[in-house]
């Protein structure tokens, strides 16, 4: 297999380099599926328009149901990849979504604050393009030394962890400026951590189980959601 080139931390070109590995169980995408799971436990029920924005190859698709699943990425490779598996894919900035307001009944920022110059800006248009009383659900990475530690210093040296260099820890996100974010424009988020389960991933390293549950913690110094309805 032709080794990927090595970019510097949070080169979205990265993206490009592993487009075939976004629905391999075993890739390097592979706790982006647990994740995506764990966000869909958040998605009200019924139908409606999605939002899945920064949705790569789509791995929210499995979990949408009767959602009509609009997924917009700046990377054309992870597009074509989310096409095949249902999602109307439109290429856009997560900064500047080109969607009209309240246009979406439930709104997704999955693994992307992370990973913007300017989370609050992706915030503020996640909430523009939901409805009055919709959902929004998004997941990220605190900006804590156990953010940095949890999912840099071990995460990338994991099996299934993120590929190396896929993040850049300064760009972790304030719990407390997402919070104050999304309340001015509408949101009270509330928040809870996520990890993987020991034993799920023990029995994945094994090959004796196809995924491993990401379980809900107190602790939101790592890995964690928030979630809430638009008033």
């Amino acid at each position: 297999m032709e080794q990927a080139p090595v970019r510097d931390r949070n080169d979205p070109r990265q993206y490009d380099d592993l487009a075939a590995q976004w629905w391999e169980p075993r890739g390097a995408f592979a706790m982006l599926h647990w994740i995506a799971a764990a966000r869909a436990v958040h998605l009200p029920p019924g139908g409606g328009r999605l939002l899945d924005i920064a949705c790569g190859g789509g791995l929210l698709a499995p979990h949408t149901g009767r959602f009509t699943h609009v997924g917009v990425d700046l990377q054309h490779s992870g597009l074509q990849v989310a096409k095949q598996h249902g999602v109307v894919a439109v290429q856009g900035d997560a900064g500047r979504l080109p969607f009209a307001d309240e246009a979406f009944d439930v709104v997704v920022a999955g693994e992307v604050l992370e990973h913007v110059r300017d989370p609050a800006a992706v915030v503020a248009e996640a909430c523009r393009v939901l409805r009055s009383g919709g959902t929004l659900v998004l997941d990220t990475i605190a900006r804590t030394w156990w953010g940095r530690f949890s999912s840099v210093t071990v995460a990338e040296r994991l099996p299934a962890g993120p590929p190396p260099r896929l993040h850049d820890p300064a760009m972790f996100v304030d719990r407390r400026e997402l919070v104050t974010t999304a309340s001015r424009h509408g949101v009270a988020l509330r928040l809870q951590g996520l990890r993987p389960s020991a034993t799920d991933y023990v029995r994945w390293l094994l090959g004796n189980k196809e995924d491993v549950r990401m379980l809900p913690t107190r602790s939101t110094a790592g890995l964690f959601q928030g979630f809430g309805i638009k008033a």
